[in-house]
Parts: C-alpha cells; structure tokens; sequence
C-alpha cells in the first residue's frame, strides 16, 4: 500500500490584531414530530410497505423494449424441454443439464414477478416421468426438494405464493411434507404465484375432476343437470388460482406437443414453440416470447369486429 509522510509547515509569523473568542450556542434539541394523525399514517405506510426485488409493491419497474404492461399475459404456462438434449451437446452428464435448468426457472420467476405476470405454471415432472431409470427419478425428486429449501425464504421476501400440482401419492415422504409446509407459510402472499407441477396428467386432472362431481350427484348434493364447465374447473388442480387457464404456453427445445398438460385449461390458450433448450431460456428467449403473444388477436371464435 502506498504511504504517504506529511511534513509540517513552518508557522507563519504572528498577526497584529487583536484575538477574540466566541462561544458556539448551544444546541438546540430537536422537537419530536408531533403525533398527528397524517405523521402517523406517513410512519405506518413505511413500516407496512412490501418491497419486492428492491422496489415497493405497486412500482412498476420498466419493462423491456417492446414490450406493453396492458398486454401482458396473466398466466404463463411453460414447459420446461430439453435439458437432458442441453448437457449432451456440451459433453455433460445429464444432472448437469437439470441443474441448469432449475437455474433457468429461478430466472423466469424473477422476470415474471419483475414484468407484472400474475401465475407461473411450469410443467416439472410428468405422470409418464416415473418409467424412467430409478436412479434418474431419484435425482429429480431431490433436485425438487433441495430447489424449494433454497428457495422458500426468497418466495417470503419475493412475496411469491408457491402451489403444486399433480399426483402426490408417489412422491417421497418428505417431499409431500415440505411441498405442504411451502403451501402454507406463503399462501398468504401476494404478488407472483408459482404452480408447480409434479406427477401431473392432464387426462388424470380431467378424470379426477370427473370422479369427484360423480360423487357429489351420488350424494345428492348436485344434480346431473347442474355439471357444466364452470363446475367441472372448479374440480381441476388448478382450482388453486384465480387465473386458471394460462393465456400463454412456452415450450422449448423444439417440440410441437402439449404432452398431456393442462389439456383443459390449454382451451384457449397461445402457444409458443422455440428451438431454444430450457437452460438456454433467458431474457431474450422471454421476450420474445412475450412479443409474440402481444401482436396476436385473441377472438375466443369471434369474428374481428
């Protein structure tokens, strides 16, 4: 480090006038701020105020070029393709690629709350998952597990509400337990929910949906006239949102299927193909995605008017 030596001045001589010494005041203490109902509610609104990702809930953080607020999607629906095909391109063992691609979805959440996107619902693992190795299997379910230890004292901070999807009954013991405790501890937040879909089937949902108004005539609370649309989504996994049916659906790496998700609720729904693999699903890949959706006309079978 380098030092530097100050070396003192000579001491001017000494000037003819005469010295005087003045006294500094006192200081005065400062007044509190008086205790009036507009101080107070200045005071609260500080202390309760929610900040997200460094900024206070109801800012509107830019959006990227392009892009308009008013047309942004409520609900996105994203499934998550190709990363097994991302490591093997690069010489990597497959659990590389799911790594990456839980790094991918962090991203996505972050963009997603910082964009104004109201429900996130990605596809993590399919009903059809559990014929693939045991060992395979295994890594996925702790990779889910180690993300969401990770992850919750963000979703806290975020005000992320975390929901999951799908057929628990094979899930490990303690997966199935801290997928219930996440539920709880953010269900009452507010901004993004995240919907996680684990063992899921979309054939399975419509089915379940089917099995439990069945019960329901049995029992004589509802009639068979009474089953229409609205009843029947009220039975669908995704009854845990306001937003059930996703505006858009994302899928990478180049296919062009649904492969049995959210067959109901994707009704309506934009889709969007890329040829991006998921890990590599960043931003730009958003984006355009997002740019996409905005220059279509959404007519649910009307004409243009």
């Amino acid at each position: 480090m380098l030092s530097l030596t100050y070396f003192p001045l000579s001491p001017p001589p000494p000037l003819l006038l005469r010295r005087t010494t003045t006294t500094a005041p006192t200081p005065r203490p400062s007044r509190p701020l008086r205790a009036t109902a507009r101080n107070i509610a200045i005071e609260e609104e500080k202390d309760d105020a929610v900040v997200v990702r460094g900024r206070r809930v109801g800012e509107d953080p830019p959006l990227p070029a392009g892009l308009r607020r008013e047309a942004m999607p409520g609900h996105v629906a994203v499934i998550m393709d190709g990363n097994r095909r991302w490591a093997r391109m690069r010489g990597l063992p497959a659990v590389s690629g799911y790594e990456a691609g839980l790094r991918a979805l962090k991203g996505m959440v972050e963009m997603c709350c910082r964009w104004g996107v109201r429900v996130l619902t990605v596809f993590a693992f399919s009903s059809d998952n559990w014929l693939r190795p045991k060992v395979q299997v295994g890594f996925l379910m702790r990779l889910l597990e180690g993300g969401m230890k990770d992850e919750l004292n963000n979703f806290m901070k975020d005000n992320i509400r975390f929901s999951c999807i799908g057929d628990s009954s094979k899930l490990p013991d303690q997966l199935k337990e801290l997928i219930t405790y996440a539920e709880e501890r953010t269900n009452h937040n507010s901004g993004l929910q995240l919907i996680v879909a684990v063992s899921y089937s979309g054939k399975h949902d419509i089915v379940q949906a089917c099995q439990s108004i069945a019960l329901k005539v049995k029992d004589d609370v509802i009639e068979p006239e009474d089953i229409n649309e609205f009843l029947i989504e009220q039975e669908l996994q995704t009854n845990c949102t306001d937003i059930p049916n996703p505006d858009l659906l994302i899928r990478t790496s180049g296919e062009l299927r649904v492969s049995n998700f959210l067959l109901w609720q994707l009704a309506y729904t934009e889709l969007y193909f890329t040829n991006s693999h998921w890990p590599d699903f960043g931003e730009t890949e958003f984006v355009m995605a997002l740019q996409s959706f905005q220059q279509r006309q959404r007519r649910y079978g009307k004409r243009d008017s």
